[in-house]
């Protein structure tokens, strides 16, 4: 966790704080995004993101690490079991936080603090083979289409020929017996 904010912290004590940034992760974890004020949001990302770090690695030490800190075993089942592995390619930031407005009772400035969808694995690459990178995939479609197409093509000749072949026989069988 960086270096604790200066003065009073979230709350009262630094024990109250402990407890409520665990509680705000398992919320986290358990709905995948969750509304709360914008000090807190800034305060659980690093947070649920070493978690989420933790989740990712999968080792029994991990585990008992996470459980140090969030106790439902159901959610921690959840972090290394569909969490974890949804981040295997992505080296951080996992979490988004959106700024939404105050809060009607006492002006309090909002948040919504969200995990961010893992998109498809992409290796880094240099800017030369990133613009090839696309158009390979492309055409590799493209070529499977037409084959794909031509077999299709092909097939209903290949049944056509074989049921004409099948006809001549089975009348050159009837012609042999009605010679004999």
């Amino acid at each position: 966790m960086p270096t604790p904010t200066k003065g009073p912290r979230l709350g009262a004590g630094p024990a109250h704080e402990r407890h409520m940034l665990a509680n705000l992760a398992t919320s986290l974890f358990q709905h995948g995004r969750i509304k709360t004020t914008e000090t807190k949001a800034k305060r659980l990302r690093p947070y649920a993101e070493k978690l989420i770090t933790l989740g990712k690695r999968g080792d029994l030490h991990a585990r008992r690490q996470v459980l140090t800190k969030i106790t439902d075993k159901a959610v921690v089942h959840e972090l290394f079991t569909e969490i974890g592995p949804r981040y295997e390619n992505r080296n951080g930031g996992y979490t988004r936080i959106t700024k939404i407005g105050p809060r009607k009772g006492d002006n309090a400035p909002m948040a919504v603090i969200e995990l961010v969808e893992a998109g498809p694995a992409t290796p880094p690459a240099t800017r030369g083979s990133q613009a090839a990178a696309p158009a390979e995939p492309a055409q590799a479609e493209k070529a499977e289409a037409a084959e794909s197409a031509a077999a299709e093509q092909e097939a209903p000749a290949q049944e056509a020929e074989t049921a004409e072949g099948t006809g001549q026989s089975a009348e050159s069988s009837e012609d042999k017996k009605q010679a004999e």
